[in-house]
């Protein structure tokens, strides 16, 4: 069985966000990369799958559309445990076009399980996984926050609310992950950030996609109005606040 982890090369949270070219573009001068967070428990899960020789799992592999400068990313995945990698080497577009790269640089490498974060925290879009399974013509589950194999079958867990849902499907399928899926992100260990220099990276060249999107510009969020305090003992002032400023009723 081989699993494959598509990954996304987004900036750390902590970066103080700026943007260029009439606020059409973000600046990257400076910024600190890493995998998307929902990827990274993705990929844990499926090292997880791996450890257990009982799955029979024999690799897994990060897949992921970038150009060369998202390496040092695709390597910290390297690093913490996956075979080898899949980079397309086109910069990202809209999710329509980054699922229909991916699906062509991995429709015949014969992967049965494939993961993906339920969103990236850049964009926050939540559609790749679902327009992946379709370009693949493979069934895709949301929500997925327990992957398993039982008895020879696929068990995945989907969060509702206030219930889980429980299903057993065939491979290949598309699982988007989401909390839960795994406890803490692995990290790499010393013996395997040296492994990962000398794993493989295939550089896919890109099919002529085109975007469905465009970006009109981007807009920093407003400043939080200033707190008011109001005496404990006026409580018409409280009310009237609420009423008139925050309408919160």
């Amino acid at each position: 069985m081989k699993i494959l982890v598509c990954i996304s090369n987004v900036p750390d949270t902590t970066t103080k966000v700026k943007f260029v070219d009439d606020s059409r573009k973000l600046d990257v001068n400076g910024i600190q990369w890493v995998i998307n967070p929902w990827d990274e428990l993705a990929l844990t899960r499926a090292l997880e799958l791996k450890d257990d020789a009982a799955n029979g799992v024999q690799t897994v592999t990060v897949a992921h559309v970038g150009l060369v400068g998202s390496e040092p990313t695709i390597r910290k995945a390297l690093a913490i445990g996956a075979e080898d990698a899949i980079r397309v080497n086109t910069e990202s577009g809209d999710a329509y076009s980054i699922a229909a790269q991916l699906a062509d640089a991995v429709k015949d490498g014969g992967f049965d399980v494939i993961l993906c974060g339920i969103e990236s925290s850049d964009h926050n879009g939540s559609t790749v996984g679902g327009m992946l399974a379709e370009f693949l013509g493979c069934p895709s589950v949301t929500g997925v926050s327990s992957v398993k194999f039982e008895g020879g079958q696929s068990v995945i867990t989907r969060e509702l609310d206030g219930a889980k849902e429980i299903l057993t499907l065939p491979t290949p399928f598309v699982a988007v992950v989401q909390k839960g899926i795994a406890k803490e992100p692995r990290i790499a260990a010393m013996r395997g950030i040296m492994m990962a220099r000398s794993k493989p990276i295939k550089v896919v060249e890109p099919q002529a996609i085109d975007s469905l999107t465009e970006v009109l510009g981007y807009e920093m969020p407003k400043p939080r109005v200033a707190c008011k305090y109001v005496n404990a003992d006026d409580a018409g002032q409280l009310i009237s606040l609420l009423q008139n400023e925050a309408k919160v009723f």
